[in-house]
């Protein structure tokens, strides 16, 4: 039985390969040879036993344990709680981005400004018992939807934290990501008074005030970003925050 990849899973692993394949890391020169190493690896005969299918396929297909007559496979995640913010788009293009240990988990709300009101301390405060990633929403009061992936919880901390795991995102006005460019690790840090996220160049990725009423989006070197939302400086509607379990 061959491995079955979607469209997009080949073209990160196709990157992975080639970006981050031991000969790069410590041999730059050698770059050129690692991609002929790469192409090698995805063009041998065992690619035969790959069937490339897009999403769409993908959720028609049923998964290798199911019998014939079982339901297709839905690639949508469970949520647990209600989202003020999300639906069903969102959800399917998100989804197909995150990090391959959180793509079988449910969604777990554990912050809703709906819920437990404006305040960044809160925030930090539901945090506190959790060691999973989490992933931030946003819509701002032009309606416009954006946020995070955290590799960490977000937490008050002294220094910069978070992996290359961490990803800013925006549907304003079509969905994009923006992942790790590897120019710095600016990835996170929390002050009593605000949260950054991403920096560089003079500006942060994403950045909310301690109230959790007001943000600003910049382009910044971390993610080599564009504004997530329309505007620079932005209010805030409506923010949560889902961890995994």
């Amino acid at each position: 039985m061959g491995v079955t990849y979607s469209v997009g899973e080949v073209d990160h692993l196709y990157t992975f390969f080639v970006q981050w394949s031991p000969e790069d890391i410590y041999c730059k020169h050698n770059s050129k040879e690692n991609v002929m190493k790469t192409d090698t690896i995805f063009n041998n005969h065992t690619s035969k036993h790959w069937t490339i299918v897009s999403v769409k396929q993908q959720k028609r297909r049923p998964s290798v344990c199911s019998y014939e007559d079982s339901e297709s496979e839905d690639l949508l995640p469970v949520l647990t709680d209600h989202s003020h913010i999300f639906k069903e788009h969102h959800l399917d293009k998100l989804v197909n981005h995150m990090p391959a240990r959180t793509r079988e988990d449910q969604w777990k709300l554990v912050y809703s400004t709906a819920v437990h009101g404006t305040s960044l301390r809160t925030l930090y405060r539901q945090m506190s018992d959790i060691d999973r990633p989490v992933l931030m929403v946003i819509k701002d009061m032009d309606n416009q939807v954006f946020g995070a992936f955290s590799s960490d919880p977000f937490k008050v901390s002294s220094c910069c934290y978070g992996t290359g795991e961490t990803f800013l995102y925006s549907f304003s006005p079509e969905f994009q990501i923006f992942r790790w460019s590897g120019e710095n690790s600016y990835f996170l840090r929390g002050f009593q008074d605000s949260l950054q996220m991403g920096a560089g160049g003079g500006h942060f990725g994403l950045w909310l005030d301690a109230d959790l009423h007001r943000g600003s989006t910049y382009s910044c070197n971390t993610f080599c970003n564009r504004p997530l939302s329309r505007h620079h400086d932005f209010h805030i509607q409506d923010l949560e925050v889902w961890t995994f379990i």
